[in-house]
């Protein structure tokens, strides 16, 4: 079930707000400019499907969010529990970070943690099937795929570039909770 939690910067125990609706979850999160919603497929879809049937289930959703925010670039990307670079890919965005673009993901299968800083407040939306989130261009958050990564996800772009994360250097994502599927909290 997807997710939002807040937490006080100071107090990762702890949180503020826990909510699963997904109307509060898009209310408190356009708050801070970080848009939710929802999606279903237009048509029918399975695992392993290939990324031009994915893409086609949600084309006009795909087409409207182009349309809107003026994408260049749409992919589908895939990571399984038996990748054996999934240690590396999971380490790779967990440290507090930015990008120069906007970082928009629509969850087709699986799940993962965004977690964003904003001001001194934390907020840790656990992303699933059918949700997508929009974190904004230079918005400070880090990314957890959790050790067995499953996941389809659909991803937007607007320069080749602008996926590079510009790392902060501070340790605040080792103080809150890592993404463990199934664990209660």
């Amino acid at each position: 079930m997807s997710r939002l939690r807040i937490f006080a910067e100071d107090n990762p125990r702890e949180p503020q707000l826990a909510t699963s609706d997904l109307a509060e979850m898009a209310g408190e999160l356009a708050r801070i400019n970080v848009g939710f919603e929802q999606w279903t497929a237009a048509k029918p879809i399975a695992p392993g499907d290939a990324p031009d049937i994915i893409l086609d289930a949600y084309r006009s959703d795909i087409d409207r969010l182009i349309a809107e925010r003026g994408f260049k670039t749409v992919d589908v990307v895939s990571i399984a529990p038996d990748n054996p670079q999934k240690d590396a890919m999971r380490a790779k965005f967990l440290d507090e970070h930015f990008h120069k673009e906007d970082e928009v993901r629509f969850f087709v299968a699986g799940s993962g943690l965004f977690t964003l800083h904003v001001a001194d407040r934390v907020y840790e939306i656990k992303c699933e099937q059918g949700d997508l989130i929009s974190v904004p261009d230079s918005a400070l958050h880090w990314f957890d795929m959790g050790p067995e990564p499953s996941f389809v996800a659909i991803r937007f772009f607007t320069e080749p570039d602008g996926w590079v994360g510009h790392f902060t250097g501070t340790d605040i994502a080792q103080r809150f909770p890592r993404y463990e599927p199934g664990a209660a909290g």
